[in-house]
């Protein structure tokens, strides 16, 4: 039984973890190969993961615990309030399994984010964002996702731009929380980690779409894209003191997503940066973008990471 812990998030009144207990867990990788074979025996092995449903488990947090059931693909969500202030920065949180006399059976740590409450908060799309993915087309997504971690390219300068972004009216001890929303699967959360920190990418919180098994691999990043805009408003009304700024693409639905953030929540939202990786798209997203412009969010459409860095430091962002 393994216990997978993601990264969470929140403040003194309101945090929140996720994890998964699995009999077996998306496998790690510690070999980056170029191997076309040994890639596809990695990825089939990411998509071969079995969940430990309707399971007991324990959160410990300091001296605060609390108990919860997996639901049937194995996934927890814990939300609580300390009852002391916490400072911001990164604070341990354990997760075991009990057997049904309440003895652990299995344990797996993890950490939760507690930014600073006059910090920017941003939230940033991953595929077609910030690493090339294709997701439009199924074959060249999958021909993606066959190369290692490490040797995935992200747009051109987006590394220099997010690191601008984390650090933009702060410093380095208080650093900007990053949340990256996809509807990419936690069956690639190692991996995806492993993209961000070798390529020099913020760290940020991952919150991802549910487990898919290996007869659904040909759907990874297909996942219904409500559940984005839900996440989303979440973490608003987690952080009600915080400035967000969104960043997507035009691939799938971040322009229809975040322009309805915007209407929803006009003082809240800052900005809203859209990749034009769809030409035949540009037109669609430019008009659902003038409506968040009518609500005093700053906009833009672009084409190239310089352009958007460049606006950022227009409306003194960074």
């Amino acid at each position: 039984m393994i216990i997978k812990v993601y990264q969470g998030y929140g403040h003194t009144h309101d945090l929140i973890i996720y994890a998964h207990v699995l009999k077996r867990q998306p496998a790690a990788n510690t070999h980056y190969s170029n191997n076309i074979l040994v890639n596809i025996f990695y990825l089939l092995r990411l998509f071969f993961v079995k969940p430990f449903p309707q399971t007991r488990v324990r959160l410990t947090f300091g001296n605060q615990q609390q108990e919860g059931v997996t639901d049937n693909e194995g996934f927890i969500r814990f939300e609580w309030s300390s009852p002391v202030e916490l400072p911001y920065g990164w604070h341990p949180v354990t997760i075991e399994a009990l057997n049904k006399w309440g003895t652990a059976i299995a344990s797996g740590t993890g950490r939760l984010y507690v930014p600073h409450s006059t910090q920017y908060v941003f939230v940033s799309d991953i595929d077609d964002t910030v690493l090339v993915s294709h997701t439009a087309t199924t074959f060249k997504r999958i021909r993606a996702l066959l190369k290692n971690p490490r040797s995935r390219r992200q747009f051109q300068h987006m590394s220099e731009y997010y690191q601008a972004l984390v650090y933009a009216h702060t410093d380095a001890n208080t650093p900007n929380p990053f949340f990256y929303v996809s509807s990419s699967e936690w069956n690639l959360y190692d991996y995806l980690t492993e993209f961000f920190s070798y390529n020099r990418l913020p760290e940020g919180i991952f919150l991802l779409s549910e487990l898919k098994r290996i007869w659904e691999l040909f759907r990874s990043g297909q996942t219904k894209h409500a559940g984005k805009q839900v996440r989303i408003e979440r973490l608003l009304n987690v952080f009600p003191k915080q400035q967000f700024i969104l960043i997507g693409d035009n691939s799938q639905q971040d322009p229809a997503i975040y322009t309805a953030i915007a209407q929803k929540y006009p003082q809240r939202i800052f900005a809203i940066y859209i990749r034009n990786v769809r030409t035949e798209k540009a037109a669609i997203a430019s008009e659902l973008l003038q409506k968040a412009e009518q609500q005093g969010v700053h906009t833009l459409l672009f084409n190239h990471t310089a352009e958007a860095k460049a606006h950022s430091e227009r409306v003194g962002l960074i």
